[in-house]
């Protein structure tokens, strides 16, 4: 039997908040205004502490899994997600070592055949967000798809490897920009907004089903439009006032951010679902423009009479679920 082949997709360091030292801002080569008062300097020993903490913890982390693999009877190679940019291929594990953010990442690398297996490198502690809850915010990261800690990664992994713990397949949309496909899916949500959040976005909209038929035209002028899978539900939309889906489910939720003035005709059109049949073309109406695909990362910038087609219409991705999620996939 050929041995298994993995990679081990890692979450840089980089995006730690680097260590403030006191004499920062007298030693930079750029004038600065006056420096900040001392105590509005980040040198509160418990803040650092905890910076330099979550800094351990996840390369604690990235030296366990790597230990676990050194010992499994597999090939492997590890790479950070900032040195990725082309598609992941010849392999039957990705392995991502973050938090979400990297699993999503890593998703926009790989088509419907290779699993994804997410590793929380730096879960919430409850007892330190408690203990420090009027000083700052301890919380770390949330790793709602992730299936594995440090502390259970080999199981995970051993089940996921042996075939007793299989992923789910789980839905991405789509997006065609002027008739062509736009080269990354999302798992998550996308947003089509201006790129400045402070101006108006405006946009028309209908939902248009295979047979043809469609909705009446809606005009727009909000903040823009967000668009999620059930996976992402939980994620910015329900943070908007959406609702969390079935995972299992392949319709995909949108909602109009911010609406300005929305007729009664159109208001039960503004936040609905756009199901597997159909599609969401949208009209661009501003000078500027951008789509923003799982988050900041990824974008594409669009302009005046632009079209988007936005449906579920995309290559599914397998990824192994934490226990929690999958007794309520359905």
């Amino acid at each position: 039997m050929a041995r298994r082949r993995v990679l081990l997709f890692l979450k840089p360091f980089d995006v730690f908040p680097p260590r403030p030292y006191a004499g920062a801002a007298a030693s930079s080569p750029t004038p600065a205004l006056s420096p900040p008062p001392p105590e509005l300097r980040a040198t509160n020993p418990k803040i650092l502490s905890y910076l330099d903490d979550r800094c351990r913890v996840h390369k604690d982390t990235i030296d366990l899994c790597q230990s676990v693999l050194q010992r499994k009877s597999v090939d492997w190679i590890s790479v950070q997600r900032n040195h990725l940019s082309q598609p992941i291929r010849d392999v039957d594990l990705v392995i991502a070592v973050g938090g979400d953010g990297t699993l999503l990442r890593a998703s926009h690398f790989l088509d419907s055949s290779v699993p994804i297996l997410g590793v929380n490198s730096d879960p919430t502690c409850p007892k330190e967000v408690d203990e420090l809850t009027d000083e700052f915010d301890a919380r770390r990261s949330t790793g709602y798809l992730c299936a594995a800690t440090a502390g259970n990664f080999e199981q995970i992994l051993d089940a996921t490897l042996d075939g007793t713990r299989c992923p789910m397949e789980l839905s991405r949309i789509s997006v065609k920009l002027n008739g062509i496909q736009l080269p990354t899916y999302a798992l998550n949500d996308i947003l089509v907004s201006h790129p400045c959040p402070a101006s108006v976005s405006r946009f028309s909209f209908r939902k248009i089903i295979n047979t043809g038929e469609s909705s009446h035209l809606i005009n727009c002028r909000s903040s823009g439009l967000r668009v999620s899978t059930a996976a992402g539900s939980t994620a910015a939309m329900l943070s908007a006032g959406g609702f969390v889906m079935a995972l299992s489910s392949r319709e995909l939720q949108y909602m109009i951010r911010e609406p300005i003035s929305p007729t009664d005709a159109d208001k039960p059109l503004l936040h609905g679902l756009v199901k597997p049949e159909q599609h969401m073309l949208v009209v661009w109406y501003n000078q500027e423009g951008a789509v923003y695909v799982d988050g900041s990362h990824v974008v594409h910038s669009i302009q005046h009479g632009d079209t988007l087609e936005i449906s579920s219409n995309a290559p599914t991705l397998k990824v192994v679920l934490p226990e929690h999620l999958l007794k309520n996939a359905s």
